[in-house]
């Protein structure tokens, strides 16, 4: 997991990264502005952005609205502002801080993080109208060339697509040229 470490003060961002190398996580990088944190969420595409509250270009809230898709952020602050309401989505620590307590957080925010990503890929593909209607025009070449029924003309093309390793759609589409032979 990508951890970007973005504190105002360079020795309180060293501190943390420290503290997080020492509980063996990687950090990927260690900025003391915003705009570097940015550029460097940008380039990675995914992971925790572990910040202050205020940095010499913006604060928090404004970072947590540019920050990419794939990136969350947990907020170390004091205990007023975190009692104070944060923004929505952002994960939030007190200060002092407990390692123990950065430590569970962090773990439950990978967890989090990797369930997401699992079930992201677990999510049937979705196809595009002209994929659609590829396949549906090779089932309908099936049925009236092979005397198939809709059903049988769809489990075909699924066992096309498994014995050649191809998707359903390469499939259909090899079924059509094969056909307008």
């Amino acid at each position: 997991m990508n951890l970007i470490v973005l504190f105002g003060k360079s020795e309180e961002g060293r501190a943390i990264r420290n503290l997080l190398v020492r509980g063996g996580y990687e950090v990927s990088a260690l900025c003391t502005t915003a705009s570097q944190a940015l550029s460097e969420a940008d380039m990675l595409g995914e992971g925790i952005l572990v910040c202050g509250f205020r940095y010499p270009d913006m604060v928090y809230s404004e970072l947590a609205e540019y920050l990419p898709a794939g990136f969350e952020m947990l907020l170390i602050a004091s205990e007023a502002l975190v009692s104070e309401g944060i923004s929505e989505g952002v994960v939030a620590l007190s200060m002092p801080l407990k390692t123990v307590d950065l430590f569970a957080t962090l773990g439950m925010m990978i967890g989090r993080r990797e369930r997401h990503k699992k079930k992201q890929r677990r999510a049937p593909a979705q196809r595009s109208e002209e994929d659609k209607a590829l396949i549906a025009r090779a089932k309908e070449v099936l049925m009236e060339r092979n005397h198939m029924n809709e059903e049988d003309a769809h489990r075909y093309l699924q066992k096309c697509s498994m014995e050649s390793g191809t998707g359903l759609v390469e499939s259909a589409q090899m079924v059509l040229t094969l056909m307008d032979k």
